[in-house]
This record gives structure tokens, sequence and C-alpha cells, in this order.
């Protein structure tokens, strides 16, 4: 049996270039006929509480992955609310994962420490996270380094539940990304939304190259050398597996990083607009792969309903 991979994808704001570069690009480069790509419109209902922004961000997150290359035919695709079986996976997770498991999660703890409101959702957040694990069958999640807790938490419950009922469900391990070193922003420190200093992904022309026409420059004469480690090096680098000339004038060198990212992306954003204004065909697509990723799930959820007795 193949090793299934996969990655979920939380619809709570239009990716950037920082998030192309770390997590889009990455996660399609490991694509193949045993990947499940999902979106994760439940869990983004901790962050989100706007009916009207949730379609729309679902909407633009499908459309970006779609146009930066996810083949549908290969790999499976499909939004989490539109598989029940996880959530009914979730509730009977909750049954073995002991109450400590949750009061170790990153996300809760940060949350306390903070002294900000934690409704139950944050709480078991890691929870469902294991249910869209488990779901599929999952042996391996490529994840950034801040989310490998994560994975471990969805592995401590599979074994926690097959200790418990007999081996049912795989027990996954995380995979690190490849690491592309942190995106800077527009100001220097690492590119957010919550910063207001990224790059979105697929801006208009006149849009990018105001956005790359902010990055914050220094007073270095335009012959002398330059930091290669700066923003408009490092992004002309990712997006032409070049070096550009460090004596260049920041502005020539803004330029030449408008061209490099535009001439790159122009494709892309071109595919991206034509879902967004024609997203039955989206919406077909996702249709399809909640339909494959059901018959896996069900599977699933025959194997565990047997094993818990309600079946």
């Amino acid at each position: 049996m193949k090793k299934v991979i996969l990655t979920g994808i939380k619809p709570t704001g239009v990716p950037h270039l920082g998030n192309y570069l770390g997590a889009i690009k990455p996660a399609l480069e490991q694509a193949n006929d045993t990947s499940f790509f999902f979106i994760a419109d439940y869990h983004a209902i901790n962050q989100t509480a706007c009916a009207k922004t949730l379609r729309e961000t679902t909407k633009q997150v499908a459309c970006i992955w779609l146009a930066c290359g996810l083949d549908p035919q290969k790999t499976v695709f499909y939004k989490q609310s539109d598989v029940p079986e996880i959530f009914e996976l979730a509730t009977i997770l909750m049954g073995v994962t002991p109450k400590g498991l949750m009061d170790r999660a990153h996300a809760y703890k940060a949350a306390k420490d903070e002294n900000r409101a934690v409704n139950m959702g944050l709480y078991t957040y890691p929870i469902l996270m294991a249910a869209d694990i488990l779901i599929m069958n999952t042996a391996f999640v490529p994840v950034g380094q801040d989310q490998q807790q994560h994975v471990e938490i969805a592995a401590d419950i599979a074994k926690a539940f097959n200790a418990v009922y007999g081996k049912t469900l795989v027990e996954p391990q995380f995979v690190i990304k490849r690491d592309v070193g942190t995106i800077m922003g527009l100001d220097g420190r690492k590119m957010s939304k919550s910063y207001n200093n990224v790059i979105p992904l697929f801006c208009d022309e006149a849009e990018l190259l105001k956005s790359i026409k902010r990055i914050a420059t220094d007073s270095t004469a335009p012959d002398a050398p330059k930091d290669r480690g700066h923003l408009i090096f490092q992004l002309y680098k990712h997006f032409t597996n070049t070096d550009l000339d460090n004596k260049i004038g920041w502005g020539d060198a803004k330029q030449k990083l408008f061209e490099a990212i535009n001439a790159y992306i122009a494709p892309m954003r071109e595919k991206y607009n034509y879902y967004m204004t024609n997203f039955s065909e989206v919406d077909k697509i996702l249709s399809a792969g909640s339909t494959r990723a059901r018959k896996v799930a069900r599977e699933t959820m025959d194997r565990v309903r047997k094993s818990i007795g309600v079946q």
C-alpha cells in the first residue's frame, strides 16, 4: 500500500509571497498520486467569525492552490466541511485523548499565557486536526517546525486509540518541509499579514510594483556592495535561481525584482483570475475531490465503528 501524504490549508487570509515560498511551493513539489490536500474551513472559524469572509477566503485559497499548480487529477483536493466523517472521528477520539495532552498544546498555552480568551474550538483544535490526519490513513504530514507538535499529538492519539481498541488507525509521522529561510517583509521584520508588511501573491502589476518600492533600504551608495541577505536579493534569488549584482542601485534593484517576480507569477495570476471568475469549475473540482476523500473516510470509519462496538 502506498504511503499517504496529507496537507491542510487554513483559509484565514489571502496568501502572500512568503506563504508561497515557505508553504505552497514546497507542498506542491512533494505532491504525488497519494497526496491529500484539504481546505481546513472548520479550523478557520476559531479566527474568522464572519460567514461572508470565510466564504470569500475559502474561494480565494482554493483558486490560489489550483493556479499555483495543484493537479486535482493526481492529488485529492477537498474542503474539510464536505467530509462529515472527520467530525464523527473527532468526537470518538475525544474519548481516548487525555486532557493533559491538550493542556500542552502550543496554541492553547500561548493564549493562556497572554490572557487571551480561550474557546473550546481552540482548546480541542489538535483533536480535530488529528481526525483530519487519521481519517485518511495518513503516513506523512509535511509541516514547518512550528506545526510539528500537531502531528506528534495526532500520533499520540492514534497510539492511545490502538492501545484500547487494537490496531485500527495509522500512526502518522511529521516531515519537516525544506527550509527556504525566513522570508522578511517590507519593513525588515518577518513577512506577516499581522505586520502589514507583505507582498500579496496575485495582486495586479501596479500593486506589485508599489509593494516592492515600499521595501525598506539603507543609504548605501548605488555602486557600493550591498548585503546579499537583504530582502531584495533574497527574493530575486528565490524567483530566478540567480544572484542579483550587489553593486546595483536600490532603485534599479527594485525594478529588476519587480520584473523577475512579475514574469514568474504572471501565468499563475492569469489562472487565478480565471478560476475566481469561473468558480463553478473550482466547485466541481472540490466536489469530485470530496467524493474521493469520503470513500477513504468511510472505509476508515467502518474500521473505527467496528473497533469501538457501534457497528
